[in-house]
């Protein structure tokens, strides 16, 4: 499984544009919390193995996430996240493939934080939706080094389905949030 994940991502690497200055991180942060607000425990996981490429010349932004790779306080949850709600199994990633759209505004001779509007196609459990969002990157020593984001996905948009037993624990919905740390991608 990982060495279809890292071909995927080698694909994803080297279909961004020849020539432009390119930035790409395999070990980036995304985590969610799913949490209801009647829950009396915290539904939340964290994944440090985040692949993503940002070509910095024309905005164009793609990162991958294995669903296997989140990780839960309790050992339960993660079986019933992985078994029962993304089917892990059957997909087993989650892909973004966007646009920075005002890229431009991104002064890579001037270090600092950037806002920046995202906007592209979210692929989570076989489900591919439009998304829009904003972020920051920042920038140092003329390249971005990081990325965040936080955004909202309601759950039925994608058919993940909660069972009427836990209704009361997960929310309709799971705020995502993303780290990410760049280095430069090596023309090889």
């Amino acid at each position: 499984m990982k060495k279809i994940f890292f071909l995927i991502v080698l694909v994803t690497v080297t279909t961004v544009s020849i020539g432009q200055t390119r930035v790409f991180t395999k070990n980036g942060k995304v985590s969610f919390d799913a949490t209801s607000p009647s829950s009396p425990e915290q539904i939340t996981a964290n994944n440090d193995k985040a692949t993503s490429v940002i070509d910095l010349g024309s905005g164009a932004i793609q990162f991958a996430v294995l669903m296997k790779a989140f990780l839960f306080e309790k050992a339960l949850m993660q079986e019933h996240f992985n078994e029962n709600y993304v089917e892990s199994d059957k997909f087993p990633k989650s892909d973004f493939k966007g646009q920075i759209t005002n890229m431009k505004d991104v002064n890579l001779e001037k270090d600092g934080v950037y806002n920046v509007n995202v906007k592209g196609k979210l692929t989570l459990h076989g489900i591919t939706k439009e998304i829009e969002t904003t972020g920051t990157l920042t920038v140092k020593d003329k390249t971005v080094v990081s990325g965040k984001s936080e955004f909202v996905v309601q759950l039925s948009d994608f058919d993940i389905e909660v069972p009427g037993i836990v209704k009361d624990k997960l929310n309709k919905e799971a705020r995502i949030s993303v780290d990410l740390n760049y280095e430069p991608l090596k023309s090889s």
